[in-house]
């Protein structure tokens, strides 16, 4: 379940006119077995070191690691509930994998906004997400974001 909660911050939307340079939002969420199972089905990403111990034992990685991608939907979740928030459309978006996440990390995925064209309605987000101090994931964003002119 995602922790939307933990830092006391509003699930919603902010839009364009209020945004401001530096504003962050986070959420925090526990990987599971079962998402990573989860994720392979929806994905149809079945590669081994994703589900199987004893393959993953035997890689660089020596032991079963999330799909990148499901720890860069954290981001998505973040953009979409709080930063912008609801009706954010998603315009592109930079990846880095770090580090890896293994079944019961705890990730933090927080995104601040970099640049705002207000013309345009369009945002530049910092993405990161961490296991502990440890960033496994950055990048940056470009969406679309929410304005009240067009409600």
């Amino acid at each position: 379940m995602l922790d939307t909660r933990e830092h006391n911050l509003p699930v919603g939307t902010i839009c364009v006119e209020d945004l401001e340079i530096g504003m962050t939002r986070s959420l925090s969420k526990t990987i599971t077995d079962h998402e990573i199972e989860l994720f392979a089905e929806v994905s149809s990403d079945h590669n081994p070191v994703h589900l199987d111990d004893a393959y993953a034992r035997d890689t660089i990685f020596q032991g079963r690691i999330a799909h990148g991608m499901l720890t860069a939907g954290l981001i998505s979740a973040v953009i979409g509930e709080q930063l912008p928030g609801h009706g954010t459309v998603y315009l592109g978006q930079t990846l880095r994998f770090m580090a890896p996440v293994r079944p019961g990390d705890r990730v933090e995925a927080e995104v601040t906004v970099l640049t705002i064209d207000h013309a345009k309605r369009r945002v530049t987000l910092d993405c990161r997400c961490r296991v502990g101090d440890t960033v496994v994931l950055k990048g940056e964003a470009t969406v679309l974001a929410p304005s009240r002119k067009f409600d």
